[in-house]
Formats: structure tokens, sequence, C-alpha cells
């Protein structure tokens, strides 16, 4: 969900100027000021509003199955209504590439069905990756979430700070290149080995030990011993086909998304469940691991993509 240049183009200034102050500082903390900038337009001027100034063009959204966004916004103008419903969100844990080319953002969210509403209506968590733009400025490639319970006042997560002692790394040096198609293949077996050992063997080989699991209707999990309960068991066979995906140019941190299905056996006569999904990997001792894992349900009623 979001992004900063747009907003500063909105309030009169210039890409250049938001590019310079850009520099200025950390580029992660850039990036977490991007995200913090696409809530408050959200708050401002509309959910809508905000996601077609922060999309990158070539941005990545869930409509239901995944669409190239702007396109998606253009065809599909905003109905009209004496509402405005209300979106808002704030970055709890964000990540970012040594190449400083590419990261994350996740946190909670709360939707108001008008903005003059007291109270919230749903409740979730959201999942974006963002990407640097040629001018420096942030702009987010893919976004999705789940919904979950109302969280209780002791459940409130603490918005991000820059980690104490933080150091932006240095700049990378020789010819810097990195494709997604490892990234794709090791995703494609990743699948194949939760058809063949089961999802809970796979994913304990093929994720990290702090990954954070996000299934709609729960809170996330973090930790692989947590995120068990809510992996298919035996019989049930989890598998998945990667869209896409790209990587940063420092080739350790990247992304795939897709389409899931989870079937009752083997055959895969029986679907009890179908979605998208969307993965963030991360590399440790030079292998592609899980760092995050998403799946979304779509319903065969609103499935038309």
């Amino acid at each position: 969900m979001k992004k900063f240049i747009c907003l500063t183009l909105l309030l009169g200034f210039g890409s250049l100027a938001f590019a310079r102050r850009v520099e200025e500082k950390s580029v992660f903390q850039a990036m977490v000021d991007t995200e913090r900038a696409f809530a408050k337009l959200s708050e401002d001027e509309g959910t809508r509003q905000a996601f077609v100034a922060f999309i990158a063009d070539d941005g990545i959204l869930f409509r239901p199955r995944a669409v190239k966004g702007k396109q998606w916004f253009a065809e599909h103008p905003l109905p009209q209504s004496d509402k405005r419903p209300l979106l808002s969100w704030y970055p709890a844990v964000a990540g970012i590439a040594r190449a400083g080319d590419l990261g994350y953002t996740t946190g909670p969210w709360e939707f108001k069905a008008d903005t003059h509403d007291t109270k919230s209506v749903a409740w979730g968590h959201f999942l974006t990756v963002w990407k640097r733009q040629p001018d420096g400025s942030w702009k987010f490639a893919i976004d999705l979430g789940i919904s979950n319970p109302q969280p209780a006042q002791a459940q409130a997560e603490a918005p991000w700070e820059l980690p104490q002692g933080y150091k932006t790394p240095k700049p990378m040096k020789g010819n810097l290149t990195a494709s997604a198609t490892a990234l794709l293949a090791r995703d494609r077996e990743f699948s194949q080995a939760a058809t063949k050992r089961g999802a809970r063997a796979a994913f304990a080989d093929y994720a990290m030990r702090e990954v954070r699991v996000y299934r709609d209707g729960k809170f996330p999990l973090v930790g692989q011993d947590l995120a068990r309960a809510v992996l298919p068991s035996s019989p049930s066979v989890w598998t998945w086909e990667p869209a896409a995906g790209d990587v940063s140019v420092s080739d350790d941190l990247g992304y795939t998304y897709g389409s899931y299905q989870i079937s009752g056996d083997e055959l895969g006569a029986k679907v009890i469940e179908s979605g998208n999904y969307f993965r963030i990997w991360k590399k440790e001792k030079g292998a592609w691991r899980v760092l995050f894992d998403l799946t979304n349900p779509v319903p065969p009623e609103t499935d038309k993509n």
C-alpha cells in the first residue's frame, strides 16, 4: 500500500526536492517515511487517491486476482457515494536490501465505513514491497493483506523506528545484477517439496526460523513453531504456481506471488481452498528462505480473473 513523491507533488513540491530530501537521510528511513506518507494521504484525501499516487507504474494489486494496479484504477472509476470510507494503517516492521533498492513494510490496518464514524468495523495486517525509483523516491511494487479479529489494547504494535545504531550499508561496487529466475525456481521447488513430503515438513526446510505467517482471519504468527498450526496437515496437499517476482540487485531480498490451492488428496480432485499467495524471501547462508508467507483465499463466486 503507499508512496511519498506523489504526495509532495500534491502538496506543490517537486520530485527533485523530494529526491534531495531522500539523500539527506537513511534510505531505510526514507522508505518507511514513504509508507507513513501513503497512510496519511489515505486519511486526508481517500484510500483510492493514495493508492493511485503511491503505486509503481507496474505495481500489483489483487482484485481479486493479481492485476496491474494503475490500469485497474483507470478501468474502474470510483462509484458515486455520499460516504468516504477510511482505511488507516502504520508500519510496525520493515526491512531493506543491502543495495537499498528493494524493501518491505508491514503492520496493522483498520477500516471505517465512513471517515466520520467513531468505530472501525474491520481490522487486519498489510504486507507491502517497495522499490526505489530512479529519482530516489519509493513506490510500492505489490501490496496484499489479511483480516484478523479486533486486537485488544494490550496487543497494539509499536510503530516502527529505525534500529538503534543502524548504519546505512556502504555502496556496493562492481557490476551488480540479479535475476528473479533463481528465486522463482526456488519457489516452485518449495511447492514440489510440499506435494512430496507435506506442507509442514517442506516449510521447515524452506522458511527462516523467524518467518512471519499471515493467514486470513488470524493474527500474524511469528516463528516456525507457531506457523505449523496454520499450515495444511496430511493428507491435504498444498501446491502453488508463482506468477512473477523480483529481487534486489544485491541478491539478498526478493519476493514472489502467484496462485495456490489446497486439495484433500494427492490427485487434487477435491479443492478445499484456493487463492493468492505472496512471499518475501531472504538469502540465508547462500540459500533463499521464506521470511514472510501470506495467503489470501478467493471465494469461487468472486474469482473472475
